[in-house]
């Protein structure tokens, strides 16, 4: 009966979502009118862009902007698809904004080439050099001097790649360009977001997503690229039978960057331009940086963006907002839960109104007041709060060490024994799956995921506390520094940061779970590290088997409450897969190597006296 009762509750919600989206693309048809123009660049390519206008001429209005290699559809003026408006462009559609959507360069029906990431000309530009900057300054500077009806400000907006072209659009210079938002911005693609994760090759995202993507468009088209035929539906099945050399062959001869990728496996020049940090200097707009603290594509992105504006750029006016959200969550209509754990209340819709669109309409529109009243505004998950800090991390935080110890034990104090250690073998035959269960697509779940399943499982090792006796919340980048020694040449490592909720825990609010939620193992935060680079990511090494070594590395930052009676867990292991691809464990190319490279290897952990493997948290004073 209680089936039966949510399937009539869903199905009433998708008829209403269905209704409301079709109201809200009728009245945008009834109050806008829609244009196609080619504005020209400097260098003479010219890019394709949707301008919708509001048909209301009695004051003037704003620009709010997106550029995106994804496309600017519906095509035809006459077209008004309600796609378009399925996030929440509609608010801003009843704010009267003159909405502007570009096809970037290469891309769709622009003329030119598309470069991934584009790298910034740092160096002034001569008239025809171009990067996505001047792409943006170009854009910008046609618009006020050429559409009627605007007021001579510009907003720029985007989410995951969009968020790239925003953090460029903000490096343009522009004077008209007051107010930029990048969310969940592509910012740096070797040490933490889409393809690599320090040094570690993101497959499953960085495959399923270039082998359509980067089919190459011999010309302006409005027809996208078919995506890659899985034969196999199994993940786990699929990339342990394709290792990125097998990959390659797949990927045929004509998806040019799938190259460079495969050529670049460390840190170089190559990688280091395309760091979106480093045109982030004089940045003269209002800056809203954006990302979700469960991000499984970006989340690296939004937290060390924001980090290098506000060192890089000390009078800007520079926030940031993080949420309990998946990618691009906090553009959807509701931001109640991830997956199986809650949190309390519509923290997208608060997130919109109370933020977002108030930014917006303050530095566009002199309308209202400056809705941002701190530095940051964080979510912290487990104690479900939005919390309103002058700075981040807090000036209340302290880097607090808890070291792993014997019998899977976590303390405070550091170890005293004279010999302790815990050994488990990795084996790249049967690696470490990121999730249970058989999945086809990786899940954006998985970053709160029950950990349940890896906890039993002999190649990971788990370490934790006792019961807490009071709150413990940490807010700030999370650091391992583990002492390992190994048998072969090279591993990887994850750390796992994981609530434990007490054996009894049940939600409150009625809704049925999937899984029991007594004894449920939630990630908070977990992140992968190449040992190879484990002294640096533009000359790897490789590890002395028998000789005990420091990894140390820094997970993206955290904000989370483990509640009185919960437990702090920290899972450590050598393979996320298929999330990530399996290190071989011997000290080659991984990307040129063959099946007989992958060899089984004995991993040890130490935490005795003089090698005490320990985790660095951001413990939070109140």
């Amino acid at each position: 009966m209680r089936k039966l009762l949510y399937s009539l509750l869903f199905l009433t919600f998708v008829i209403s979502a269905t209704a409301q989206t079709d109201q809200d693309s009728l009245w945008i048809r009834e109050n806008y009118t829609k244009k196609e123009v080619y504005i020209p660049m400097r260098d003479g390519a010219r890019l394709f862009t949707a301008i919708y206008t509001p048909k209301d001429q009695s004051e003037a209005h704003p620009f709010l902007m997106t550029r995106t290699p994804y496309s600017c559809a519906p095509y035809g003026e006459k077209d008004f698809t309600p796609n378009l408006w399925g996030r929440h462009w509609k608010y801003y559609a009843r704010e009267n904004y003159i909405i502007v959507i570009q096809d970037v360069r290469g891309r769709w029906m622009s003329e030119g080439n598309f470069v991934d990431v584009r790298p910034f000309i740092k160096d002034k530009k001569s008239n025809t050099d171009i990067d996505e900057a001047s792409d943006t300054y170009d854009a910008i500077d046609w618009l006020v001097k050429n559409w009627q009806g605007n007021n001579g400000r510009v907003g720029v907006f985007g989410i995951s790649y969009p968020g790239f072209y925003s953090t460029m659009a903000a490096a343009s210079g522009h004077p008209a360009l007051k107010a930029v938002s990048p969310q969940a911005p592509v910012t740096e693609w070797f040490l933490g977001d889409d393809f690599h994760h320090n040094g570690a090759f993101m497959q499953m995202d960085g495959f399923a997503f270039y082998s359509g993507f980067g089919k190459p468009r011999p010309k302006p088209t409005t027809i996208g690229p078919s995506g890659f035929d899985f034969k196999i539906r199994d993940n786990y099945q699929f990339y342990l039978q394709n290792i990125p050399s097998v990959q390659t062959k797949l990927m045929g001869d004509s998806i040019a960057f799938w190259k460079d990728l495969m050529a670049h496996p460390d840190y170089d020049a190559w990688w280091q331009a395309r760091n979106a940090r480093t045109a982030m200097f004089d940045i003269k707009p209002a800056m809203l940086v954006v990302g979700g603290l469960f991000d499984a594509e970006d989340c690296y992105g939004a937290w060390n963006l924001y980090k290098a504006i506000e060192k890089q750029n000390p009078g800007t006016h520079n926030q940031l907002v993080m949420g309990p959200w998946s990618h691009g969550q906090w553009a959807s209509h509701d931001g109640r839960s991830m997956g199986n754990v809650q949190f309390g209340s519509n923290t997208s819709m608060w997130y919109q109104n109370n933020i977002e669109i108030p930014f917006f309409n303050y530095y566009l529109k002199g309308k209202g007041s400056d809705p941002m009243i701190a530095e940051a505004t964080i979510f912290f998950s487990g104690e479900n709060q939005w919390k309103y800090l002058d700075q981040w991390p807090p000036k209340e935080s302290e880097s607090r060490d808890i070291y792993l110890d014997a019998n899977g034990t976590l303390s405070w104090n550091k170890p005293t024994a004279p010999k302790s250690f815990t050994q488990y073998t990795s084996d790249p035959a049967h690696p470490v799956p990121y999730t249970e269960d058989v999945h086809f697509g990786r899940t954006r779940e998985y970053m709160t995921d029950d950990q349940r399943f890896a906890s039993r499982r002999p190649d990971v090792l788990t370490f934790q506390t006792p019961v807490l006796d009071e709150d413990l919340t940490l807010a700030g980048p999370v650091t391992a520094n583990l002492k390992v020694s190994l048998t072969g040449t090279d591993a990887d490592f994850v750390v796992k940061i994981i609530d434990v909720f007490p054996d009894d825990f049940e939600y409150k609010d009625g809704r049925p779970s999937a899984v029991p939620m007594g004894g449920y193992q939630m990630l908070v935060r977990g992140e992968i590290m190449r040992g190879r680079y484990r002294n640096s990511f533009e000359k790897p090494e490789a590890f002395k088997p028998g000789k005990v070594e420091s990894v140390r590395y820094t997970l993206p930052d955290i904000a989370h409450t483990f509640k009185k009676g919960h437990r702090l867990m920290i899972q450590v292991q050598s393979s996320w897969f298929p999330l990530a691809d399996r290190n071989p464990q011997t000290f080659v190319n991984i990307y040129t190597a063959e099946p007989k490279d992958y060899q089984k290897e004995d991993i040890k952990v130490f935490h005795n006296a003089d090698n005490s493997s320990s985790i660095s948290l951001p413990v939070l004073h109140q």
